[in-house]
């Protein structure tokens, strides 16, 4: 039971919720760039939200099943078609043996993630199967696709999926993808200068072409500390906006290190790093400050929705 890669795309890699719980010994957390993504593709095939799934980035694969099986892909639209014909977005499709599923112009967002009704038959590493190509593990033998690999699928993957109605997300949650992107202040906002504080919320930044799955690096205008300071190595996390001395802002991703010495100014607010994910280098993004309390708010309202769906995903697979 398998999908064969008869083309590997740009850089095609199975991701789930990360690798937690290994970041004191410098062990990244790795997972879906776009979270959101992967639980609704997840869902949609009748998955649990923890399973891996296919992150794959601009230039998707070719793949071959073997097997019947139901697939759902979600996030970027790169014109997917299985056996030359249009394959939707966002929706349970069946597959038959010997179907092609292929990619072509890229139409909108930069990564799509691929659900395998079932799932992949992955070895987790340190409780993930999250691909960490620069440290070789995870996934497939720690490396994106390659030509000729065989992805083994778990059994039940071709069972009956239910065509139930899906929780929507609240509107607040899902914004346009050209709206700024929601922050809230970092531990050393207070210390930058009132310029550098006005400038990140009111001028765009374009994402940098050393942009990947580590960090998004920004190019605007720089921000300055009010004075220099004298910073200590500690924990940070998926969204962090660390500011290097040269004051162009790197937004911290999900292949983050587990430790940064740099200012903090702020924070990509949760519901907002999938928007942020679908980005490309040399687009532009803008940010817009919010509290704690909105972020939070936002948040709690984003985990009632995977919280539904999820619900209604394991009542599907009890009738199933």
């Amino acid at each position: 039971m398998s999908i064969e890669v008869i083309k590997p795309g740009a850089l095609s890699t199975f991701q789930d919720l990360g690798r937690n719980g290994y970041q004191q010994l410098g062990v990244p957390a790795n997972g879906a760039m776009d979270e959101r993504a992967h639980r609704l593709a997840n869902a949609l095939v009748g998955n649990i939200a923890a399973n891996a799934t296919l992150e794959i980035t601009l230039m998707g694969p070719t793949l071959q099943f073997h097997v019947p099986a139901v697939i759902a892909l979600c996030g970027a639209d790169l014109d997917a078609t299985l056996d030359g014909a249009p394959v939707p977005m966002a929706r349970a499709v069946p597959v038959a043996a010997g179907a092609v599923l292929a990619f072509s112009k890229r139409r909108s967002g930069l990564r799509a993630y691929l659900a395998v009704r079932g799932g992949f038959a992955l070895l987790p590493v340190m409780g993930s199967c999250s691909t960490f190509v620069r440290g070789g593990y995870g996934g497939a033998a720690g490396k994106p696709l390659r030509k000729g690999d065989r992805i083994a699928l778990r059994d039940g993957v071709a069972a009956p999926t239910a065509h139930a109605d899906r929780p929507v997300f609240p509107a607040d949650v899902l914004v346009a993808p050209d709206q700024p992107v929601r922050i809230v202040a970092g531990r050393e906002w207070a210390r930058f200068s009132d310029a550098a504080r006005h400038a990140l919320v009111s001028e765009p930044f374009r994402i940098g072409a050393q942009s990947d799955r580590m960090g998004y690096r920004l190019e605007g205008t720089p921000l300055a500390l009010a004075a220099p300071a004298e910073m200590l190595s500690e924990s940070v996390a998926f969204g962090t906006i660390q500011v290097p001395p040269d004051g162009q802002p790197i937004v911290l991703m999900a292949d983050r290190q587990t430790t940064g010495g740099y200012p903090k100014i702020a924070h990509v607010c949760a519901v907002d790093l999938p928007r942020l994910a679908q980005k490309m280098p040399g687009e532009a993004v803008r940010f817009v400050l919010v509290d704690l309390q909105e972020a939070q708010r936002l948040a709690m309202l984003q985990d009632e929705a995977f919280d539904a769906m999820e619900m209604a995903t394991a009542g599907e697979r009890a009738r199933a």
